[in-house]
């Protein structure tokens, strides 16, 4: 059983669920209109109300989840969380709130869950499709072929700010609402070729803003599906309400009719860039891509394995290189014994990209690694991820000054000695025995290898003296043993 917490811009989600033949089946959901996007300020900052009503629905999350055996669990935060400048401040409360780290994705990877969780609830492998999904504070539309993304972008205008900036005060005129759908426009009018009807079938709509809006559109008898011809209908029934708290419509809750003005706002201006004719709403998006990504990855088809091979060879880096310092770095970690398996893959992963920099420059090709791993778009891992292994590759080579700050964390101290003595191995083209190599790491580094080894291969000694300089220099002793 999985569970996907979903920190939306609007509402908080949650689903549970299990694995059950071809499908996932939710067995619980709940919603909390929390309006976090509603609460940045002109700052960017969250308002102490909107964190305060954060937490508050993150500790009832948790009290949820505790009653079922959970096999796998995230928690995602999406646009105003990416957004909000205090974020670092509020952040652990949030966490300790549920219990459990808080991932904030980027929009594109929101979007290739969104997608995944439409894609295994629809099957039809061969079907080219559009899903659009517009969010409280962003809108992502994602172009694929089956289960295959072939393309994801994420747009910053979301149902939230299009109704606070446009229909101002709750007011809903014909003024307004040309002026939001203007606006919306704008934001896709230079992306939007690539997602024009010859490149899909079928256009779906994830999010819950459309599937709202088709709600509201099949019971007030306004027009067969969302179409150009329903939604204009729909429009003119909100401009004669005249304002949001009049709005009453079946299909429609009353705590909804603030966000969805600004949605169709949004909905039209893609209709009319994109040439959409139709779109189907679908039970189906983040919180099921989220759930699918978990079970794919208790049966060991990660995707962010396949992120790390591509990356390996869009930069053009040596692979059989990187998979022997890999696989070196990964045992070195084990012998050390860490408290947990968590930086294991990181470890493994941030190995396999050590040298992926040397695509921008040879000279400090380890801080061109890092930025590039920390800031490129690596569909399956979220910003946390991205920046643990950012800081690994960092510390693969030179002064170990630069993540001082991390080294007191007893497991990433392993896993940067494991990384740099991997390399240097490699570079002094050593293959050593792991059963004949031991690597201890308590208060001191203790290394002890076979004095053969030394002696087949001389510069070992001064890469040795090197490393323990550098050790020496954040207040870390290494001692180097060799045996017969």
């Amino acid at each position: 059983m999985y569970a996907a917490v979903d920190l939306g811009s609007n509402s908080f989600r949650l689903s549970i669920g299990a694995h059950d033949g071809d499908a996932i089946r939710v067995h619980k959901s709940a919603r909390e209109p929390i309006r976090l996007a509603a609460g940045l300020d002109a700052a960017g900052k969250l308002s102490e109300e909107a964190i305060q009503r954060a937490i508050l629905c993150l500790r009832n999350f948790r009290s949820t989840l505790s009653a079922y055996p959970l096999e796998g669990l995230r928690v995602v935060g999406t646009s105003a969380m990416r957004q909000a400048r205090n974020l670092g401040a509020f952040l652990p409360q949030c966490e300790q709130a549920i219990g459990h780290p808080i991932e904030i994705i980027s929009g594109e990877e929101e979007g290739r869950l969104i997608y995944m969780g439409v894609a295994q609830s629809l099957g039809q492998p061969s079907e080219r499709r559009l899903v659009v999904d517009i969010g409280g504070g962003s809108t992502e539309l994602i172009l694929g072929r089956g289960a295959d993304i072939e393309r994801v972008e994420s747009f910053s205008v979301g149902s939230v700010k299009q109704s606070l900036s446009f229909f101002v005060g709750g007011r809903v005129d014909a003024p307004s609402f040309e002026a939001a759908i203007l606006s919306a426009r704008s934001h896709f009018e230079d992306g939007a070729p690539p997602y024009y009807p010859q490149f899909w079938k079928r256009a779906y709509g994830s999010s819950g803003t459309i599937r709202s809006i088709g709600e509201i559109i099949e019971k007030n008898n306004l027009g067969k599906g969302v179409t150009p011809t329903s939604l204009e209908a729909l429009k003119k029934r909100f401009i004669a309400f005249g304002h949001v708290s009049k709005i009453d419509m079946p299909g429609l809750r009353p705590d909804r009719a603030g966000t969805v003005i600004g949605g169709l706002a949004i909905l039209i201006g893609i209709f009319h860039e994109l040439g959409i004719s139709q779109i189907e709403p679908i039970e189906a998006g983040l919180r099921m891509g989220v759930l699918w990504d978990l079970h794919l990855r208790s049966t060991r088809r990660d995707r962010r394995e396949q992120s790390v091979l591509d990356s390996l060879r869009k930069f053009h880096a040596d692979e059989a290189r990187a998979t022997r310092v890999a696989d070196a770095a990964l045992a070195m970690f084990g012998q050390m014994k860490p408290a947990g398996d968590t930086l294991a893959k990181p470890l493994y992963w941030s190995a396999m990209l050590h040298e992926i920099g040397m695509a921008v420059s040879q000279t400090g090709y380890h801080k061109h690694g890092a930025y590039m791993i920390e800031n490129a778009d690596m569909p399956g891992f979220t910003t946390r991820e991205q920046k643990l292994m950012s800081r690994l590759v960092l510390a693969q080579k030179g002064n170990l000054r630069k993540v001082e700050d991390q080294l007191p964390d007893p497991d990433f101290a392993k896993a940067v000695v494991a990384l740099r003595l991997a390399i240097l191995f490699m570079h002094s083209r050593i293959e050593p025995d792991f059963e004949l190599l031991k690597l201890r790491m308590k208060n001191r580094i203790e290394l002890e290898l076979r004095r053969e080894w030394v002696a087949e291969h001389p510069t070992v000694s001064y890469w040795f003296e090197k490393e323990q300089e550098q050790w020496d220099e954040v207040g870390i002793d290494f001692t180097v043993k060799t045996v017969a």
